[in-house]
């Protein structure tokens, strides 16, 4: 899910007067975590990309190298 999909479905439950500020505070940590948790996935699969797909996604190995070696908490 997109950075943008997760902001705009916190803003709609932030929203809601039924959830408690401790749940959205709550929500919000797990949402980051979530995040966090797909950069790391997608970023150490990126790193063992053949350079032939690497070249289908407009990657150079140097690129997705760094990418790949990026922290998970930075986009």
């Amino acid at each position: 899910m997109t950075h943008a999909a997760h902001a705009s479905q916190i803003a709609y439950l932030g929203e809601q007067s039924t959830l408690s500020p401790v749940a959205v505070v709550a929500l919000r940590v797990a949402v980051t975590f979530t995040q966090w948790s797909e950069r790391r996935r997608t970023r150490t699969q990126l790193k063992h990309l053949d350079d032939h797909l690497l070249c289908d996604i407009g990657l150079d190995r140097l690129t997705a190298q760094r990418e790949a070696n990026r922290k998970f908490w930075l986009m």
